[in-house]
């Protein structure tokens, strides 16, 4: 039977994790919220919404509509100058092209927004219009709610059940289990492998390229 592979994107294909981080932290402090490095990476994975309304309830106090509405504009400012330093994460194309040549069907979903997402692609070199890509904003619920991996699930024409779903996140990792597909995880967006074995992943890699090194280990025959 067919199996299929898709992939967040963040701390997964693209290392922008801590950029992310930086630009949240840098964010939250013009506004006079102070929330340790730490608890903003740890959130960094779940969809923008639930994201946001989890860090402003740790916060706690009188956090208002108009704050949160520049705290996210400022995050996206922050984030937007580190554009130049954000690149593929050591052997993501090389994986995606291993298997591609042998037709093994692909996706990327993310939480991500279309603008970021469309970036992130441009950077491995992946044509949008010739890929199976799906967005936060396509998707009712956003991680760890599995709705995106289910809608590239029945996209690619595979059974959930047969999709390795990778990921940097205990959120990934989550999803995946909640759904009941394959969970494996990478460390290359800062979470340790013990902590992703705890979400759901059954097998942890430092990054796509020791995945890539390690994919005959995983059955991926095509059909």
């Amino acid at each position: 039977m067919k199996t299929a592979f898709v992939f967040d994107l963040d701390g997964t294909l693209i290392d922008s994790v801590y950029q992310h981080v930086i630009a949240w932290s840098e964010a939250l402090t013009g506004e006079g919220f102070n929330l340790p490095i730490s608890r903003i990476h740890r959130k960094i994975g779940m969809s923008s919404e639930l994201f946001a309304k989890q860090i402003f309830k740790e916060l706690g106090g009188d956090v208002t509509a108009e704050s949160i509405a520049r705290v996210k504009e400022r995050q996206a400012e922050v984030f937007g100058k580190q554009e130049s330093q954000i690149q593929p994460l050591p052997g993501a194309r090389a994986l995606l092209d291993a298997l591609s040549q042998a037709n093994i069907p692909w996706a990327i979903a993310t939480s991500g927004s279309p603008d970021a997402t469309a970036s992130n692609l441009k950077k491995l070199g992946i044509d949008p219009e010739k890929a199976t890509v799906l967005t936060g904003d396509e998707v009712s619920q956003g991680k760890p709610e599995p709705d995106v991996f289910l809608a590239a699930a029945e996209r690619l024409g595979v059974p959930i059940e047969r999709v390795y779903v990778v990921g940097d996140s205990t959120w990934d990792l989550l999803g995946a289990r909640r759904c009941h597909a394959l969970g494996l995880g990478l460390k290359s967006g800062g979470v340790g492998e013990e902590e992703l074995q705890r979400a759901g992943a059954i097998r942890v890699y430092e990054d796509p390229a020791d995945l890539l090194d390690h994919l005959d280990e995983l059955a991926t025959h095509p059909e």
